[in-house]
């Protein structure tokens, strides 16, 4: 019956649901090329750019994510039903070879119920420290319910025995990726260390600000560091005119295709905690100050830091939106005292490494191609 399985993702709608599954989806191809493998996505633009690249075949849907608003909810059911009969069309041409995945956000949800309502298996992966309502919701459907983190088991209690802590998935060149090329990429000093600045693949308009204010006081350290900061294509222009003449070599970029490589060659970074994030920190070994997003209600990327910074592999400094200098002296300061101390540097170093869950992706492969 598992010959010519048929894999559906259904999520998006954010990098952080699509790249995790796109790395289980990759990995799948590679082994069993005849698999056929159909994303289900939301129409959002982010989707489109993430998945069109990638050669998988993908469907967007109508759904949004829920509201409270009268007129809101009512098109949110509409979609939501829309696209339940959608989904549950393309389903239900091979329902005895087909098993789904639901990656997060609210495109997941019309597609695991169409899924269950025809026999079809379903798994979840949930790679953010406290998962979304629509997975909350889901996880009694499930058969498995893949998750990075140890403290995200107690979200699912209703499902003790499905839960796997499998880690998150990442694309395959974590593992590749030659950081040597790094240094020519951005013309760079072999033998200096590298701190990278990162606001995630749209740029941090804070992290840029806090960073900028910093760095005429990390000339200090010019004869051991160089910096690359990832500003995010909207706020490249700004930040290039703003960054002051330094002595320290520093080299603004507006986006990195070769991430993975970036990651392994940096030294240190500061950057964001997205879940997706502080797995590809802890695959690179890279050691982490982390600036959680300050607007979620939930704080979930603060969560999503912890694990990371309990074992002595991140240090989390509050974004403070409404004081940024305040952000702006603390990073400082933080990253003062590792940037001039080797010996806290490597036990970081290693600390991020032991953190690493190298095989998520094939854990998560090999139980979605031998479900039942």
């Amino acid at each position: 019956g598992t010959e010519n399985r048929r894999l559906f993702f259904a999520g998006g709608g954010t990098g952080g649901h699509l790249y995790p599954a796109m790395a289980v989806a990759a990995l799948i191809q590679k082994q069993k090329p005849e698999t056929e493998i159909t994303f289900f996505c939301s129409r959002r633009e982010i989707d489109a750019k993430i998945l069109g690249p990638s050669g998988f075949d993908f469907l967007p849907l109508p759904a949004e994510g829920f509201s409270i608003s009268p007129t809101q909810c009512i098109r949110f059911l509409a979609q939501f039903v829309k696209s339940y009969y959608f989904s549950k069309q393309i389903l239900s041409s091979q329902c005895d070879q087909e098993v789904v995945m639901g990656a997060g956000g609210f495109v997941s949800a019309p597609v695991i119920l169409a899924a269950r309502s025809l026999g079809i298996p379903v798994c979840l992966l949930n790679v953010d420290s406290v998962p979304g309502k629509a997975n909350r919701l889901l996880g009694r459907l499930a058969k498995i319910i893949f998750v990075q983190f140890e403290q995200t088991k107690s979200y699912f209690a209703k499902a003790p025995g499905k839960v796997i802590v499998s880690g998150c998935p990442l694309r395959e060149e974590f593992q590749t990726a030659k950081p040597d090329a790094v240094a020519a990429m951005y013309g760079l000093d072999r033998e200096k260390k590298i701190l990278l600045i990162t606001g995630a693949s749209s740029g941090s308009l804070s992290i840029n600000r806090a960073f900028l204010e910093i760095l005429p006081d990390l000339e200090r350290f010019s004869d051991q560091w160089q910096i690359v900061h990832l500003t995010g294509t909207a706020h490249f222009e700004t930040v290039r005119r703003s960054a002051v003449k330094s002595a320290i070599r520093y080299v603004p970029v507006e986006y990195c295709h070769e991430m993975p490589a970036l990651l392994n060659a940096a030294d240190l970074v500061v950057g964001r905690a997205g879940a997706v994030s502080m797995a590809e920190y802890a695959a690179a070994g890279a050691p982490a100050i982390c600036l959680p997003y300050p607007y979620h209600k939930d704080r979930h990327q603060f969560l999503n830091a912890q694990p990371m910074a309990e074992a002595g592999a991140a240090v989390i400094v509050e974004d403070q939106v409404k004081n940024p200098k305040k952000t702006a002296a603390v990073l400082l300061q933080v990253l003062s005292e590792i940037m001039e101390n080797t010996e806290r540097l490597s036990s970081m170093k290693k600390a991020a490494a032991a953190q690493s869950h190298l095989n998520a992706a094939s854990v998560v492969a090999n139980a979605l191609m031998n479900l039942q």
